[in-house]
């Protein structure tokens, strides 16, 4: 599932492409048609993301919220665009770009009352930082018995934080991810809330996670590049049984809640 620097980044190309003149919109899925009729020809107000949501504005129809879920998938083309597939929920087309969306979890017309509903259920974002901070976030962390590790991924908690995110940040802090939340300081969670900011804000940029710090990359450490489908360079992110960048330590996986979290034992161990 993507995870939250892929929503702004795709909130971004939507209104880049699209933002401020009207679209044309279909469905040729025939899934999401009485939407796509409502918005066709109407202009993109705006686009933003919260979390793993993505929310486009269409001022005189609503918004249409996406959650891309496991198998959603978006792709972007020039215009003209050439017909589409039956396998396309919506299209968005003007005469220079078009967008097509796949296999997403939601597609939907919403009211702004709808829209505010799933904002109130979702927790602070670090990219929508500063205006979102971690204080509420932290409020429920700290009283909790629950793991930080799974206390992360959850979205009413913190939101936008997926699989990859939730292994990095643990690791650049040494916090062992089975730690109680109620056991993290306030300063340790501060630092991982600032280096979520950071560091996600950076996988907007560049469209990918990097969260190696400079004097762990291949090139300083010289060591070969990682090769994974993923892209981006990771301490302990899909490394299960590989050294650990640090302490060569082999690299632990195990489930929880149904995701694969990997870990150093020695560089987070208990304090």
């Amino acid at each position: 599932m993507p995870e939250g620097h892929t929503i702004h980044r795709l909130a971004a190309d939507h209104f880049e492409r699209f933002g401020g003149r009207p679209v044309r919109a279909s469905s040729p899925q025939g899934k999401f048609s009485d939407g796509a009729a409502l918005i066709d020809g109407q202009v993109l107000e705006t686009a933003e993301a919260h979390g793993k949501h993505l929310f486009l504005g269409f001022a005189a129809t609503g918004w249409v919220h996406i959650h891309l879920g496991l198998f959603g998938k978006v792709d972007f083309g020039a215009g003209p665009a050439v017909p589409a597939t039956e396998t396309v929920r919506l299209r968005l087309a003007n005469p220079e770009s078009c967008v097509d969306l796949r296999g997403p979890t939601a597609c939907e017309l919403i009211t702004d009352a709808e829209k505010q509903a799933i904002h109130e259920r979702l927790g602070p974002d670090p990219l929508r930082a500063p205006a979102d901070t971690g204080d509420r976030s932290w409020d429920r962390i700290s009283r909790s018995r629950i793991t930080v590790a799974a206390l992360l991924m959850d979205q009413k908690i913190i939101a936008g934080v997926g699989n990859v995110y939730r292994a990095e940040v643990l690791f650049r802090h040494g916090i062992d991810p089975y730690r109680p939340g109620r056991d993290l300081t306030r300063t340790e969670w501060d630092a991982l809330w600032a280096d979520l900011v950071a560091l996600m804000r950076e996988g907007v940029r560049h469209n990918r996670i990097d969260t190696v710090r400079p004097e762990h990359t291949p090139e300083a450490m010289g060591r070969p590049p990682r090769l994974d489908d993923h892209g981006g360079e990771v301490y302990v992110y899909r490394r299960a049984a590989l050294p650990c960048h640090i302490c060569a330590t082999d690299i632990r996986t195990a489930d929880l809640a149904n995701r694969n979290l990997f870990w150093c034992p020695t560089c987070q161990g208990r304090p």
